[in-house]
């Protein structure tokens, strides 16, 4: 696991957030940014602005393979940046290539929740394509159980999210990685 000192040779930093929808990715990527100081990029937003699309019209016009390719792309670029939390999409940690550029330079840690605490969390958006046709925790769990391997191999740490607020999971996260108060 990479520390998170201060001193001369300490490397880039970057944390990447990891895991299925509705894990709290997006929101744990906030907390950390306002309570380390680090900056901030969710992957999904970036891909949106740069494509000037949706997910959902991505996928539906440009189709899935195009979608993690442009995750890559952005991969790839984060991974020259410094001091930063990235919220990744919840497929980027499928290809193997990904992990590898993120591992480079950083720490993957992987958000979990139950099946049911993902469905309470996602069930009134639309702006999760695999889940669009499939909103239940049954298909969700036979979803996350097919990823698991995949994200439980990416991981350096492993946070649950169920039942915790915002501040515990990054109290948890800050103290583990040992990362200072408003890094920059």
């Amino acid at each position: 696991m990479r520390k998170y000192r201060e001193g001369k040779d300490m490397p880039k930093r970057q944390i990447y957030l990891t895991g299925f929808m509705g894990t709290g990715k997006s929101t744990i990527l906030n907390c950390l940014h306002q309570l380390c100081g680090l900056r901030k990029i969710e992957m999904d937003e970036q891909i949106v602005q740069e494509q000037g699309m949706s997910i959902p019209d991505i996928f539906a016009q440009k189709g899935e393979e195009t979608f993690r390719n442009l995750e890559t792309e952005l991969v790839k670029r984060i991974s020259h940046m410094d001091n930063i939390v990235v919220s990744c999409g919840g497929g980027t940690v499928m290809r193997q290539c990904n992990v590898e550029e993120m591992k480079k330079n950083g720490t993957i840690v992987l958000l979990t929740a139950t099946p049911q605490t993902v469905y309470e969390r996602v069930k009134g958006s639309h702006n999760r394509p695999l889940l669009e046709k499939n909103m239940n925790p049954q298909y969700i769990e036979q979803l996350m159980e097919a990823r698991r391997p995949k994200y439980e191999a990416a991981a350096d740490i492993i946070v649950k999210t169920d039942g915790r607020t915002a501040k515990e999971i990054c109290q948890e996260i800050k103290e583990r990685l040992e990362i200072n108060d408003n890094t920059k």
